[in-house]
């Protein structure tokens, strides 16, 4: 079985529930700390430096090696659900980037929820942005070469970074943003992926909703009706059918397991408290079509065995039927998560290093 070698993920889920329920700590921190715990010794090939860009700490990694030119700039926001995943958790995955594309990654520390809410790790994301864009003599960057990266919910932000500083003409363009598996919007969460995969671990259904909740309001009330589509008005829904619709996503993704379910009543108490789901800044698939058209060239990778899937799948098509280049990069045998578990314990999915692999091959292209 493909999924085996998770249980100790959701072990360490589990475990946390019950030190949360005997009262010794919240289940969130116990994860936090066990995802914490490491932290890999020094690198050969790179040179790595804790810094703050501003109030946000930053992890910088720079290849040893010369070079005859000035190198490829890349900003990676960590994945985790907005409230899982720090610096340490996707250390190796940065490295490895650094090392294989010959590139300067910053992997960001942005603020968690839910003691930090929506806002603030779009915020800190972008703010360590315009302060990398801003002091990139310091680094060895070429400011035409810079590029925003991220995996699940960091790719929810390069792509919300992306956005908001399209169309600006007060600091260096992107060259071209990556995303890994995004999470972009809170809308439908039974599209035909998130019926197909409902339970597949890394991120099964009704987490995804549970996190979007805990980002923007810092607890999960509503989960059910969110899940269930009652938190949008009947002409919102009519509106953002055109984004986010079953019917534009290709026929070969919908033959396992899918299935027209009736619509819901909408519910005006629940909306009113959850309707920031629906800023683009949240759910960055939503934002209109003359912001997607000055979009950088973007590479998105997806995965057959996730929730979030189509979420990529509707993005893609977005954005090549507004005229932006797109590299896409699908994982018939990948699951969610896949990617930040290149090399964990020693050990790699082979997927995952081909999805890797694709980055990297993808980065050395611009």
């Amino acid at each position: 079985m493909i999924f085996a070698d998770k249980g100790s993920h959701y072990q360490n889920y589990f475990q946390g529930k019950i030190l949360e329920n005997i009262g010794i700590c919240s289940q969130v921190d116990f994860v936090r700390y066990i995802q914490g715990r490491k932290t890999p010794g020094v690198d050969p090939k790179l040179f790595i430096k804790d810094l703050w860009f501003e109030k946000v700490p930053v992890r910088i990694y720079q290849p040893k090696a010369p070079s005859a030119s000035q190198r490829r700039g890349v900003m990676f926001f960590h994945g985790g659900g907005w409230v899982f995943g720090s610096l340490e958790t996707h250390e190796k995955l940065c490295r490895f980037i650094a090392r294989e594309s010959e590139s300067v990654v910053v992997s960001v520390g942005y603020r968690l929820a839910p003691e930090h809410k929506y806002p603030a790790a779009y915020e800190d994301c972008l703010n360590a942005t315009i302060h990398f864009m801003k002091n990139i003599e310091h680094y060895g960057v070429d400011p035409a070469r810079i590029i925003v990266c991220g995996d699940s919910a960091g790719g929810n932000l390069a792509a919300a970074v992306s956005q908001t500083l399209a169309g600006g003409s007060d600091l260096p363009k992107l060259r071209a943003q990556i995303l890994i598996y995004p999470g972009l919007q809170a809308v439908d969460f039974n599209l035909p992926s998130y019926q197909q995969n409902q339970g597949v671990p890394l991120l099964i259904r009704k987490h995804a909703a549970f996190f979007a909740l805990q980002y923007l309001n810092g607890d999960a009330l509503h989960m059910q009706e969110v899940l269930e589509g009652s938190h949008i008005p009947p002409d919102m829904r009519l509106k953002y059918r055109k984004w986010v619709s079953p019917d534009n996503i290709p026929e070969k993704f919908k033959v396992r397991g899918v299935k027209p379910l009736r619509p819901t009543d909408f519910i005006a108490e629940v909306f009113e408290k959850v309707k920031r789901l629906c800023e683009p800044n949240l759910c960055p698939l939503l934002v209109e079509d003359a912001i997607v058209q000055q979009l950088p060239e973007s590479f998105i990778l997806t995965c057959e065995y996730d929730v979030l899937r189509d979420d990529g799948l509707l993005y893609k098509k977005r954005l090549e039927d507004n005229g932006v280049r797109v590299t896409w990069y699908h994982l018939e045998d990948g699951f969610h998560g896949i990617i930040s578990l290149y090399d964990y314990c020693g050990f790699s999915f082979p997927a995952g290093k081909r999805g890797l692999d694709s980055v990297v091959n993808f980065l050395k292209s611009l």
